[in-house]
């Protein structure tokens, strides 16, 4: 589309009820991402990775014309030995979790897959539109221990709802099943 040529949507610029509720919509999940965020202190997460960088919310305001919201815990993405584990709001799209491994580390099937979690096939580990607005995921076993990527990658979908509390508490829980599932063997 030629946007010099488009008329401009005075009346949606103009809308500041929408602009009002949009934002604080924004704030309500970066307070949720940072209450989260702020259950999982360093030393936990080097359990799962001795090169853990913490954790860190990112924001956009567009990813194919949608704002969205990241919150990274571990942010080791070394292809071969790293993890990071990944809650991402995507306004108009939903809110996922995503978990990317390295290739030569363990990846738990099984437990991922009891947990609801697809296997991501996408060719790159930041196409979030290919896995989510393609589904190019999977659930199949045999497909999974086959895969040839480069790493693995793992994606759920979570309903909210609309209690900020409730959304924390289920987040709180799903990271700790997820930290238990990736922790190293103690020494």
């Amino acid at each position: 589309m030629d946007e010099i040529q488009t008329p401009i949507d005075l009346d949606l610029w103009l809308n500041s009820d929408l602009f009002r509720r949009q934002n604080l919509l924004k704030s309500q999940f970066i307070a949720i991402l940072e209450e989260v965020g702020n259950n999982f202190p360093n030393r936990d997460l080097t359990r799962i990775s001795p090169n853990s960088r913490g954790i860190k919310i990112s924001k956009g305001n567009d990813l194919l014309g949608f704002p969205y919201q990241v919150l990274d815990l571990i942010r080791d993405f070394d292809t071969l030995e790293g993890v990071n584990i990944r809650l991402l709001n995507w306004f108009g799209n939903g809110f996922f979790i995503t978990v990317l491994i390295g290739k030569n580390r363990n990846n738990p099937i099984k437990e991922f897959l009891e947990m609801e979690f697809s296997f991501g096939q996408s060719e790159n580990q930041w196409d979030y539109p290919d896995l989510i607005l393609t589904k190019n995921f999977t659930t199949s076993q045999e497909k999974i221990s086959k895969s040839e990527l480069g790493f693995h990658h793992w994606i759920k979908r979570v309903d909210l709802l609309p209690e900020p509390q409730t959304i924390v508490k289920y987040l709180n829980g799903e990271l700790k099943k997820i930290i238990g599932i990736l922790e190293l063997p103690k020494d």
